[in-house]
C-alpha cells in the first residue's frame, strides 16, 4: 500500500487517495451503460461461437488436424455462453423482484 507506511496515523481524517487505486478513484467518472456492455458481449460471445463452428467444420473437412485449438474455441464458446445465460437469469430475477414490490 502506497499510501500507508506503519506509523502513519489511521483516522476519520484521513484521505482515501494512497489507500484506493486509481479504479476504484475514477469509478464515478466513468459511468457504463449497462445496455451498450451487454450488447458488446452479446456480440462478442456471438464472434465465438461462429469461430468455434468454422474450427468444428475445419475439422470434420480435413483442413486441420489438430484437435486441440478447436477444444479450445469450443470450450471458450461454451463457457461466454454460459456466463451470457447467467447474466441474462440474474436480470430476468432483478426484474420479477422489481415488479413484485409494494409501491
Amino acid at each position: 500500500m502506497a499510501g500507508i507506511s506503519p506509523t502513519s496515523p489511521i483516522g476519520p481524517g484521513m484521505p482515501l487517495s494512497g489507500v484506493l487505486g486509481p479504479a476504484q478513484r475514477a469509478a464515478p467518472a466513468a459511468k457504463a451503460d449497462f445496455g451498450k456492455m451487454l450488447k458488446a458481449y452479446l456480440g462478442e460471445v456471438d464472434t465465438k461461437q461462429h469461430t468455434s463452428d468454422a474450427a468444428i467444420r475445419d475439422l470434420i473437412s480435413g483442413k486441420t488436424q489438430d484437435v486441440v485449438p478447436v477444444v479450445n474455441a469450443v470450450a471458450q464458446a461454451d463457457l461466454s455462453f454460459k456466463m451470457l445465460l447467467s447474466v441474462r437469469n440474474k436480470v430476468i430475477e432483478a426484474y420479477k423482484q422489481t415488479m413484485n414490490m409494494q409501491v
